[in-house]
């Protein structure tokens, strides 16, 4: 499983948090899901991430995910933007229309 934490430090609701992404959407909601996250707390438009409270990125980093510096975030994000059909082709789920439009949640938990 590739998943990445970024060093980001975003003030948020008291909080301080920073972007998860990974290499597919399986490991990304694999992840997601063993560290606690809510489906609904997923990120799709721009670059599919969840973002990260400081305990759950502690987690993150505990079940193996990788940390990276703003300029890998910006290399992974540039990648995944130019192949999004790489990214997002989970194993259990369609995440896109068939017109490539991302899927919303509600929609997505039709296949689920």
């Amino acid at each position: 499983m590739t998943v990445y934490v970024d060093r980001a430090r975003n003030p948020f609701k008291g909080m301080i948090m920073c972007h998860m992404l990974a290499d597919t959407a399986d490991e990304l909601h694999e992840m997601a899901d063993r560290i606690g996250m809510k489906r609904v707390w997923f990120q799709p438009h721009s670059s599919p991430h969840y973002d990260l409270n400081e305990e759950r990125r502690a987690l993150a980093i505990t079940f193996g995910a990788k940390e990276i510096g703003r300029h890998d975030l910006v290399r992974l994000i540039r990648r995944i933007r130019q192949h999004p059909d790489g990214f997002w082709t989970p194993t259990k789920k369609p995440s896109t229309h068939e017109d490539g439009r991302f899927m919303s949640t509600a929609d997505q938990d039709m296949f689920r």
